[in-house]
C-alpha cells in the first residue's frame, strides 16, 4: 500500500549515516528517492562492514528503497543536469559542511530561483549560522560537546559513549520533521524555505530535561548508571539469569514491593521511606536490591511483579530480533539486496491505518537508476548516453 508521502520525490545528496537515516524516514513513508551518488560509486567506497552478499550493510541499512543515480557533481556538464532535476522535486536533502554546495553552484538561494517551491534540508554538526558553522562534527563529537556523554555510564567512571549513533540518527529524525513541517507550510503558502537542521542542536533538544533540571537548581546532572536520576527503584537490576529492567515503584506501594521481593526489613527502614530518602541513599539501597533480585530468574520476576509495576527483560540484541512482540509490529523486515540473498533490518515504528508505509525494498545497485531518473528530468537517450559515456554520469554493471 502506498505510503503517506506517495507523489513527493526528494533530490538526495545525503552521506555516512545522519543525513541518510532522515531520508530513510521519507522514503519509508512513500517518498521517491532519487539519491546522488559519486560517478563510479561502488559498494567499498559506499560505507563499513560488515560486507555480506557484497554489499556494505552499514549503507545498506539506511539507504533502503532509494534510487541511485551517479554523478561526478564537479563536471561542469552535471551542473545543467542538477538544474534539470531540482525542477522535477519537492524536497533536496544534503549534510555536507556549510558553504559546499554553494561552491558546487547547488545552495538553496540558487536552487530556489529555479524551483520556489523547493524544500530544501540542510543537516551538519552545527548549523549554517554561530560561531562554530565551518566545523565539521561527527555523532562522538556532538555527543561530546552536547553533554550526553557526561551522563552516560556510571558514577565515578569515565564518560562513555551512548551504545548507539544518538548523535547521527536524532540529526536525521529532526531533518525529516523539518522537512515534513516545510511541506506542511508549502500546501497553504505554495513556496519552499531552507531546513537548517544542527546536530548539536538536536542533542541539547533531547537534553531537555537535564537542560532545565541544571538551569533551575544550579545541579549538573552526572552519570547515574543503571538507573533513574530522580526516581528509584527506577533501574536494571540483576536476576540469576540476566538483567531485568523495573519503573513504576511509588511511595504508595513501597511496602508491597518489600514484601514481594522477600525485604520487609525495607518497609520500616526510614532512609527508604520516600522516594526522595531512596534516592539520596541509594548507595546503601543498591546492594540489598541486587542481593534480592539475583534469587529469582528473569521470567520468574517478571510473573511476580507485572501485575504490580512495570518490569521487562534486559535484552541483548539477538534478543530483540528474536522478540514476538518486535515481528507482531512488523519491526523485523527481510529486504533483498542488488547482488542476490537479503538482509534483515529495522522496519519503520510508525503505523498509519490507511497509509502504513515501511521499507520500499533493499539498497539499490550503484547507479541502478541513472538512466531512469535523468530521463524523468527530460534529458533524451542520446544525451544520457552520452553523459555516462565521458563519465559524468554513472550506469554501474549489475554485479
Amino acid at each position: 500500500m502506498p505510503g503517506p508521502l506517495s507523489g513527493i520525490k526528494v533530490l538526495d545528496f545525503t552521506w555516512a549515516l545522519a543525513g541518510p537515516y532522515g531520508v530513510m524516514i521519507l522514503a519509508d513513508m512513500g517518498a521517491e528517492v532519487w539519491k546522488i551518488e559519486t560517478a563510479a560509486q561502488n559498494e567499498t567506497r559506499r560505507g563499513n562492514g560488515p560486507y555480506v552478499h557484497g554489499v556494505s550493510t552499514y549503507f545498506f541499512s539506511v539507504n533502503r528503497g532509494k534510487k541511485s543515480v551517479m554523478l561526478d557533481l564537479k563536471a561542469p556538464e552535471a551542473k545543467e543536469v542538477i538544474y534539470s532535476l531540482v525542477r522535477q522535486v519537492d524536497v533536496l536533502t544534503e549534510n555536507f559542511s556549510p558553504g559546499t554546495m554553494a561552491k558546487l553552484g547547488f545552495d538553496y538561494e540558487t536552487l530556489s530561483k529555479i524551483n520556489p517551491a523547493l524544500v530544501y534540508a540542510s543537516t551538519s554538526g552545527f548549523g549554517h549560522t554561530g560561531p562554530y558553522r565551518s566545523r565539521g562534527a561527527v555523532d562522538a563529537i556532538v555527543q561530546g560537546m552536547g553533554g550526553v556523554m557526561s551522563m552516560t555510564g556510571h558514577e565515578g567512571g569515565p564518560p562513555a559513549r551512548a551504545g548507539y549513533s544518538i548523535g547521527d540518527m536524532a540529526g536525521g529524525m529532526y531533518t525529516a520533521i523539518g522537512v515534513l513541517s516545510a511541506l506542511v507550510e508549502r500546501s497553504k503558502s505554495g513556496q519552499g524555505q531552507h531546513v537548517d537542521v544542527a546536530m548539536l542542536d538536536c542533542q541539547v533538544a533531547l537534553m531537555e530535561n537535564a537542560i532545565v533540571r541544571y538551569t533551575s537548581t544550579g545541579e549538573v546532572p552526572g552519570p547515574v548508571g543503571l538507573r533513574h536520576p530522580l526516581a528509584t527503584p527506577h533501574q536494571a537490576l540483576p536476576a540469576s539469569d540476566g538483567w531485568v529492567v523495573l519503573a513504576n515503584v511509588k511511595d504508595h506501594n513501597w511496602g508491597m514491593f518489600c514484601a514481594l521481593i522477600g525485604c520487609d526489613e525495607l518497609v520500616t527502614d526510614e532512609r527508604f521511606a520516600t522516594n526522595v530518602g531512596r534516592t539520596r541513599n541509594y548507595g546503601e539501597l543498591e546492594p540489598i536490591l541486587f542481593n534480592a533480585f539475583r534469587q529469582k530468574t528473569q521470567a520468574e520476576w517478571q510473573e511476580l511483579l507485572s501485575d504490580f509495576c512495570l518490569i521487562g527483560p534486559l535484552n541483548t540484541v539477538d534478543k530483540v530480533v528474536a522478540d514476538p512482540q518486535l515481528h507482531a509490529r512488523n519491526m523485523l523486515v527481510e529486504l533483498p539486496t542488488w547482488t542476490g540473498g537479503s538482509l534483515t533490518v529495522s522496519g519503520t515504528p510508525v503505523k498509519l491505518s490507511r497509509t502504513p508505509g515501511g521499507p520500499q525494498g533493499g539498497a539499490s545497485r550503484p547507479g541502478e537508476h541513472t538512466a531512469e531518473i535523468l530521463g524523468a528530468a527530460g534529458l533524451d537517450a542520446d544525451r544520457i548516453s552520452a553523459l555516462i559515456a565521458s563519465g559524468v554520469a554513472g550506469d554501474a554493471p549489475s554485479k
